[in-house]
């Protein structure tokens, strides 16, 4: 027999050469701009930071823990800083429609300067119109005016009057009013003489005292329109005099912003607007009101002085309101009010003319902020408006500032799963956001990699402020990306895991009193945070050492294996062995699943068993039909079975249990199966071997024991220094194997036996003796079934 050759030290670890490494420290390493290995994201991202069309947003997909959002903000400041500085954004006072505030679009930095400008100007309204209602001319012209228009409102009555005396009529003046009665001499008559009257003197008294009163009324009713222009003249007066006072500040503000038409229209309506309410700044007790000198304020919500270069955003609450900015409210003697000061710019706003990263899921998490995100990208414009106004729910009357157009480019960040989802569910969502850009999970281990992944380690020391690394530890680092990545070809890209060892790393060099971090703290960074989630682990070996969970790891049985599988929870994995039993007898060519039929089996797991039974009808019944009934089951397993890693164990314990040949439980088993009984590869085998390592320690010394894997596996090996030695030592041994014969004969110590062209197998093979079980089960079948259908044609005649 000529099985497999067992692995040797060197194939189960790939060391880091310390030749590759040509530096003493880390401090003497430059800093690397960009993470190695990353080039396809890297172009993804020039791609679709330099594309200008429509739609072609970013979403920058990987798993958590890459460092997705580092490379994206480093090389998104650098390519933003080539770009030219978006403009200021301002709102001020609609003096038309006050409800809907205008946006002014300034140069970058110029903002403030218009801000500064019309403080500047409200300053002086406020103290330079007062001034000019006290100066003496407008006093002067003020009285002059009244004056006028007293005597004009004094001339009528006194006319009235002078008609009066000429006709020996007096006018008196009463409390309530004026009346008129006749005199003589310059003297009022008396009643009792006024009744010595002939009736046409009576008569000639009355009519004129008529035609007076008729005319006084007339008069009378001329007042109100005399004050009233009076009211007109006055505010002529005032209005001429604000504009005189007006037109040196704002005559040169209009001279210094003629370069922006938008600026100039408003202060023409401020000019407007204070000599349409000049005589509100003619109050010298309460002064000119708050409220109206608010209006010439100006609201700066997104300047630029400071920027350089496009502005890179990041949101970390990408809710409605921090995306599209909102309107806040104050209270005021219990009720709310706002205006146009209180609009508040998003990070959209913000992030106009660069770049604004948001995580996908904190988005998609939001109430109506993905909706929202969305309609800003379709619409090219932002509009502020509360979710409640946006979709009905409230119908009190608010501000809706003018809409802002907009040009970002927006990059999510997210995992691949959600990439996928939202592509398959949101149709909208490939026309926004065109362009993929995948992170590397793993980098490729080469010998020009080396320094690369050095000064990438270089970097995050200094970012983080830590110890620098020797050779030594960089090395050991190097190493154990590679167990991280499961692969000896690949070293890992998340950027958590290594600072996150890094850390724990200096802080036990700090422990140690140690200037540099070396090989002994990576190591012991490593062993702590294993440590740290073993707890469980521990546990499932106490039960295994104790008997609890039946696992032999000596001798022989029939019908009975140890698989290998992997438990993860939160960031642990750890290998638990697993007894995996069968049994066999004649029947009509059925595998029963057990975890299936227990609904413990998931999907993949029963399809592996289905290929088994396919390969046991190929491999052995030829063209005939297979006579069997047998049955399978992982023992002491009370959860979910997954997968299809265990079915070269469940293929060897089946046969064992049909030919009754014996498998050393000494040798665990993992790999799976296709239906021509080739072995494929498998997840988490460092993890596996390790785990029925620690088993074969506790149960006793290790000696003779070891673990089948594929040989497609080989160079996912990454063990740790225990295992290594003992397999240096020959007492624990690895065996690659590529097809089901090979674990047969490993497990056995038989030949498995090839078939002929006839379809015989060798006489003294595994497989024969499986083949002439099968034969024996056939004929017992037929027996079965013909007295099966014997004892039917006897009823039958007794029926007659």
């Amino acid at each position: 027999m000529n099985g497999p050759a067992a692995l040797t030290e060197d194939q189960v670890y790939h060391r880091c050469p310390l030749g590759q490494l040509d530096f003493e420290t880390t401090d003497s390493l430059e800093d690397l701009d960009l993470p190695c290995g990353q080039e396809r994201v890297l172009r993804a991202l020039e791609f679709g930071a330099g594309m200008q069309a429509e739609g072609f947003n970013l979403f920058v997909l990987g798993p958590s823990g890459a460092g997705k959002y580092d490379l994206v903000e480093r090389f998104l400041t650098r390519h933003a800083a080539r770009q030219p500085v978006p403009s200021d954004w301002c709102h001020v006072f609609n003096f038309q429609f006050s409800d809907r505030p205008r946006a002014i679009r300034l140069p970058a930095g110029e903002g403030r300067q218009f801000k500064e400008d019309m403080s500047d100007l409200a300053s002086e309204l406020r103290t330079a119109i007062p001034a000019t209602f006290e100066s003496e001319e407008y006093q002067a012209r003020l009285q002059e005016l009244q004056e006028e228009m007293a005597k004009r409102q004094h001339q009528g009555l006194f006319d009235i009057q002078e008609e009066a005396n000429r006709n020996n009529i007096a006018m008196i003046t009463t409390p309530a009013g004026f009346t008129f009665a006749p005199m003589r001499n310059g003297e009022v008559i008396d009643p009792e003489e006024y009744k010595t009257f002939s009736e046409e003197e009576k008569e000639l008294v009355e009519s004129k005292v008529d035609e007076l009163q008729k005319k006084l009324q007339q008069t009378i009713q001329q007042i109100p329109r005399l004050r009233k222009e009076v009211r007109e003249r006055v505010h002529a007066l005032n209005e001429e005099m604000v504009q005189l006072t007006l037109g040196g500040p704002i005559g040169e503000l209009r001279q210094k912003w003629s370069h922006l038409p938008d600026i100039v229209d408003y202060l023409d309506g401020v000019r407007e607007d204070v000599v349409e309410h000049a005589e509100m700044f003619k109050d010298p007790e309460n002064g000119v009101p708050g409220g109206l000198m608010g209006r010439y304020r100006v609201n700066l919500f997104i300047d630029n002085a400071d920027t350089l270069g496009a502005p890179v955003i990041y949101e970390d609450l990408p809710n409605h309101q921090h995306l599209a900015g909102q309107i806040e409210h104050r209270a005021r003697q219990g009720t709310l009010y706002t205006d146009f000061t209180l609009i508040r710019a998003g990070s959209v706003h913000r992030a106009n003319g660069g770049f604004l990263i948001i995580d996908a899921r904190r988005v998609l998490s939001q109430p109506m902020a993905w909706e929202s995100l969305k309609r800003i990208l379709f619409s090219g414009e932002i509009r502020i408006e509360s979710l409640e106004r946006l979709y009905g729910l409230v119908s009190t009357v608010s501000l809706q500032p003018e809409p802002i157009p907009v040009s970002v480019k927006v990059v999510l960040l997210g995992d691949r799963l959600l990439y996928y989802l939202l592509a398959h569910y949101d149709p909208d969502f490939l026309d926004l956001f065109k362009v993929e850009a995948d992170f590397e999970d793993d980098l490729d281990r080469n010998d020009a990699c080396y320094g690369l992944y050095a000064r990438m380690i270089a970097t995050m020391t200094r970012q983080l402020n830590l110890r620098a690394l020797d050779r030594a530890a960089v090395a050991r680092l190097i190493e154990h990306a590679s167990r991280v990545a499961s692969d000896q070809r690949k070293l890992t890209a998340h950027d958590r895991v290594l600072r996150d060892l890094l850390s724990e790393a200096d802080h036990w060099a700090d422990q140690s009193g140690c200037d540099l971090i070396g090989a002994d703290e990576i190591q012991r960074a490593i062993d702590e945070r294993e440590y740290r989630a073993s707890r469980i682990r521990e546990r499932s070996r106490e039960q295994i050492s104790r008997g609890i969970v039946m696992i032999a790891t000596q001798g022989e049985v029939v019908a009975q294996v140890n698989g290998l599988s992997v438990l993860s929870l939160g960031t642990s994995m750890f290998g638990q062995p697993t007894r995996i039993t069968a049994t066999a007898r004649p029947g009509k060519g059925q595998v029963v699943d057990i975890e299936r039929e227990a609904k413990l089996g998931g999907p993949i797991h029963s399809k592996a068993v289905m290929i088994l039974s396919r390969f046991l009808a190929s491999r052995y019944a030829g063209e005939g039909e297979l006579s069997l009934s047998a049955s399978l089951a992982f023992e002491q397993s009370y959860g979910g079975v997954e997968g299809d890693s265990a079915s070269v164990a469940e293929t060897c314990v089946l046969l064992s249990a049909i030919s009754g040949v014996p498998l050393k439980q000494g040798l665990a088993v993992t790999g799976s199966m296709n239906q021509l009984g080739e072995v494929q590869a498998v997840g988490g085998v460092n993890e596996k071997i390790e785990g029925f390592y620690d088993v074969c320690r506790e149960a006793g010394e290790v000696g003779g024991q070891g673990v089948l894997l594929p040989a497609s596996n080989v160079e996912h090996l990454m063990l740790k220094e225990d295992v290594r030695k003992t397999i240096a030592a020959g007492d624990f041994s690895l065996y690659p194997i590529s097809g089901i014969n090979q674990a047969i004969e490993l497990l056995t110590g038989m030949m498995a036996g090839e078939a002929d062209e006839a379809g015989c197998f060798p006489e003294g093979s595994f497989n024969r003796a499986v083949a002439d079980r099968l034969m024996t089960f056939a004929e017992i079948s037929k027996k079965r079934g013909n007295a099966d259908a014997e004892e039917d044609r006897s009823s039958d005649k007794r029926s007659d």
